[in-house]
């Protein structure tokens, strides 16, 4: 735990420490008031059209109407 104090002067240290993994716990008059953490990867794999065909399979009958029985069970929730 730091002082919000001696943590804006170490500034640039504690972002670094927090990069590489370390939680750092930052203080006001001794209690927690705030954490500095690393921030995930939010980088995502990029999409590329065209690459589902073949991976997927529907049925024939997915638009089809559903039976009574089932329809009747949806209608009692």
């Amino acid at each position: 735990m730091i002082n919000v104090a001696e943590a804006k002067a170490r500034l640039p240290e504690l972002i670094e420490r927090a990069a590489n993994g370390e939680e750092i716990v930052l203080a006001r008059a001794g209690t927690p008031r705030a954490r500095l953490v690393a921030l995930a990867d939010e980088r995502k794999p990029k999409r590329i059209p065209g690459k589902g065909p073949g991976r997927f399979r529907m049925s024939r009958d997915f638009d089809a109407p559903l039976p009574e029985e089932v329809l009747a069970a949806f209608s009692r929730v």
